[in-house]
């Protein structure tokens, strides 16, 4: 059984690391982290300098957390959704996480399309959690 993640270094990303770790502890299952890449996207967020101390701290936790991985990139010219949908059909996968960041009145009509995608086409459940995000 596995849990996947879609991840980018991101606060949101992070917190959906943190909380995917801590659901396959607590079904006994592997992780696959589909890895995104840093883009002029979401590079407001985060610098390069910083996505790499912070992919480094995730790296560590991950190695720590005694919870079988994988890590799956992302290239740069593919689209997230595609492969993050791709890692869920590919084995028995119980569950998505994926990281929400909050959203501007206006931000809240329109739904970021990777998100959408994974919302609607998944066919497993999937867990959003918000950039904060601390599992304890």
């Amino acid at each position: 059984m596995n849990i996947v993640v879609g991840y980018l270094p991101t606060p949101a990303g992070r917190a959906a690391l943190r909380a995917g770790i801590a659901e396959a502890t607590l079904r006994s299952a592997d992780l696959v982290v589909v890895q995104g890449h840093h883009t002029k996207r979401w590079g407001r967020h985060t610098g390069p300098e910083d996505t790499e101390a912070a992919m480094q701290e995730d790296r560590a936790a991950l190695d720590e957390s005694g919870v079988s991985y994988e890590l799956v990139p992302v290239a740069h010219d593919a689209d997230p959704a595609d492969v993050i949908l791709e890692a869920t059909d590919r084995d028995r996968t119980a569950l998505l996480v994926i990281g929400t960041r909050r959203r501007t009145p206006v931000g809240k009509l329109i739904m970021a399309p990777t998100t959408q995608r994974l919302l609607l086409e998944a066919g497993c459940p999937v867990l959003c959690v918000k950039a904060g995000y601390d599992a304890v």
